[in-house]
């Protein structure tokens, strides 16, 4: 029982770093909708295994280390490869060199995740954007584009293509503090981004359904900027 008691977070941890492996995979293959459902469902254990954690009290280094190794395919590779796969698609000549430059969203993502894991400061609240939001955001901009061809102008552009590379890249590592949604207090004045974004994402996700995905992820990032000084 012991060895159940302190490994089932880990064993949700395998599993998001399995699903994200076959998301990848079908994402090459053009079954970006199968990338789509591996996607909530390594963000749903992502979730689950952190939670099981705490609940069972079996934190663990292992468990840290194996975090941030399966965050890294899910949330590292998925979106590097999302936007390889988008410059390809948008160029008639194969894979010109520019496209691999798409991974550099992939290796800002573990040095990301690298940061996370040594700065003991980010309990409250994240410094860059956090690996899960900026997957969602770029992977969530190329679904909609896919389903019902919104952002036209971004995913037949080449330079904004590459521009949002360079954005998302940035966001990553960027010192901006962005909001987690993590209590410090109840106390409703300490709460205001944190309502603030609850609040905006709900409105965006009923407005534009699907499409609303990515945008919830802009706002986000707007509401951090906005209550920079009270993240803390």
């Amino acid at each position: 029982m012991n060895f159940i008691k302190n490994n089932l977070a880990n064993l949700f941890t395998l599993g998001n770093l399995f699903s994200g492996c076959i998301g990848a995979v079908h994402l090459v293959l053009g079954d970006y909708q199968v990338t789509a459902i591996c996607i909530v469902i390594s963000l749903v254990l992502d979730f689950f295994d952190g939670f099981i954690a705490r609940a069972l009290k079996s934190n663990s280094n292992l468990g840290i280390q194996l975090d941030s190794l399966a965050d890294m395919v899910s949330f590292g590779f998925i979106p590097g490869l999302t936007m390889f796969v988008a410059l390809a698609q948008n160029s008639h000549t194969g894979f010109p060199w520019y496209c691999y430059l798409g991974f550099l969203i992939t290796a800002f993502s573990c040095l990301r995740l690298a940061i996370f894991n040594l700065d003991e400061d980010q309990k409250y609240y994240f410094k860059g954007l956090n690996t899960p939001s900026n997957t969602i955001l770029i992977f969530g901009l190329y679904y909609a584009f896919k389903e019902n061809q919104s952002f036209v102008f971004l995913f037949n552009n080449t330079s904004f293509l590459l521009g949002l590379t360079v954005i998302s890249s940035w966001l990553l590592v960027s010192p901006v503090k962005m909001i987690a949604m993590k209590f410090k207090s109840m106390k409703l004045q300490d709460n205001y981004p944190k309502l603030a974004l609850l609040i905006g994402a709900v409105i965006i996700l009923i407005i534009f359904k699907a499409v609303g995905i990515p945008m919830v992820i802009m706002y986000y990032i707007l509401v951090s900027i906005i209550f920079q000084k009270q993240l803390n």
